[in-house]
């Protein structure tokens, strides 16, 4: 089958790119050299010039399922041509209420109250509010504290970016939220460098919660928001008990726990969501990314029976929750996930990713005698490569090992010096030992 045209920018003026200010790049040096994608099927991308890209990434932790899968590309030109857009405020459509039924089929034992959104960073913000509200419903107004942890990242709107802990995110944008704290991040090189799966070292770690109830009081504190592993720090596992740990405190406290799973949800960490996979089960639940396998925006939020209920019942007539979107259960949205839902079933690809691990794994770990990798690890179908920064030059080595590997048809992520891989759960084999070949000579040209 012949592809369409791919669009070129060779001869554009500098106009032709100076039009869009890009996120989270480096605008000035990237319109300096572009690196364009063109067009995308299966495990590849090819830039406009025709040169194959491997996905190392899933583009950014969201085409779980590999690229232009037919299937959802249907399912979104069918509802387009019937229906465009419908108002998702005292309105509804048939998908809507579809998708949301699908998606708590698969969300964990007991999250089967579904409110959607466009993004992780939607996601993030209106499971707060969600938490703040439950609370205040319930006669707790004075639980108005929200609690994240160091280097955790939930989107980029203004309460998640409160709760978050990447440094970078935050710096630009003054005091953001007050009433929010912090845990401390799980990451302890020290104790559990070049793990395998989960560190076996690290759940006391949990045990900061305690300090912060004794600090604030617990009848101030509404939720402590996690990711399962934090993804776009550099892939930091939890480790081993540390979850469950977390669980049991908020129980004791009366305190929400909020898993962010924008990033493992859909099979990433072998399971539909890595509250199965380690069996630890919050009372809200983000995500995005793989729910549409990205080929249309939406996220989502998974709460509990008894949050649901809550709200709705204890609200006087009339609307109960004062939120949502405009673009909430776009119908192009829910088409998009409902074929994707059906592709995660009828492949399996929770279970073909768990039976990739081993091999993965063994791949990734291969590298740890390279030049300059001072730190792997891996869960799932994700890996963190972490980089000896250069004298005075930080985050350089990871960006031209990157830039490297894009020139060599390879596309990874880089956060800092720490290389984040993420390949679609289709991987093979095949694919499996060109990324870490591709990426190990890479590592070892930048060796000075």
């Amino acid at each position: 089958m012949d592809a369409d045209p791919i669009p070129t920018f060779a001869g554009a003026s500098p106009n032709d790119l100076d039009a869009l200010w890009m996120p989270f790049t480096a605008n000035r040096s990237f319109k300096q050299a572009p690196r364009m994608l063109g067009r995308a099927e299966g495990m590849f991308y090819w830039t406009p010039d025709g040169r194959e890209v491997l996905d190392a990434t899933s583009g950014l932790w969201c085409v779980n399922a590999g690229h232009g899968r037919p299937e959802i590309a249907d399912a979104i030109a069918r509802t387009a041509r019937t229906l465009d857009y419908a108002p998702p405020f005292q309105m509804g459509h048939p998908l809507m209420f579809q998708a949301a039924s699908r998606l708590a089929e698969v969300t964990p034992p007991g999250l089967d109250r579904i409110f959607f959104t466009n993004s992780g960073s939607e996601s993030a913000d209106t499971a707060l509010k969600i938490a703040l509200a439950y609370h205040r419903a319930r006669g707790e107004a004075g639980r108005i504290r929200l609690i994240g942890r160091e280097r955790g990242y939930h989107g980029i709107n203004f309460g998640g970016l409160s709760v978050g802990g990447i440094g970078a995110n935050r710096r630009g944008f003054g005091p953001l939220l007050g009433n929010v704290d912090h845990l401390p991040h799980t990451h302890d090189p020290s104790r559990n460098g070049f793990s395998r799966g989960l560190p076996a070292h690290g759940a006391e770690g949990a045990d900061a919660l305690e300090h912060l109830v004794a600090l604030h009081g617990a009848d101030t504190i509404a939720a402590v928001i996690v990711e399962p592993m934090a993804g776009s720090a550099g892939v930091l596992p939890p480790p081993v008990g540390y979850l469950k740990r977390l669980r049991e405190l908020c129980d004791r406290h009366g305190i929400l726990l909020i898993f962010d799973e924008v990033i493992t949800g859909f099979g990433r960490v072998g399971a539909a969501f890595a509250a199965e996979r380690w069996g630890v089960v919050p009372d809200l639940l983000t995500m995005a990314k793989g729910l549409t396998n990205a080929a249309v925006p939406m996220g989502a939020v998974a709460a509990s029976e008894t949050i649901y209920r809550t709200v709705v019942e204890n609200a006087p007539p009339g609307i109960e929750l004062f939120h949502g979107y405009t673009y909430s259960g776009h119908p192009l949205a829910c088409a998009a996930a409902i074929a994707t839902l059906d592709i995660h079933r009828d492949e399996n690809l929770a279970a073909r990713a768990r039976a990739s691990e081993r091999a993965w794994e063994d791949a990734v770990h291969s590298l740890r005698d390279r030049p300059n990798v001072i730190d792997i690890r891996n869960v799932g179908l994700v890996a963190g490569i972490e980089l000896r920064p250069r004298d005075g030059k930080p985050t350089e080595r990871a960006a031209r090992i990157m830039q490297r590997c894009f020139d060599d048809g390879l596309l990874i992520r880089t956060t800092a010096d720490i290389i984040a891989l993420s390949p679609p759960l289709v991987i093979e084999t095949a694919h499996i030992d060109r990324i870490v070949s591709t990426l190990g000579d890479a590592i070892t040209a930048e060796a000075a």
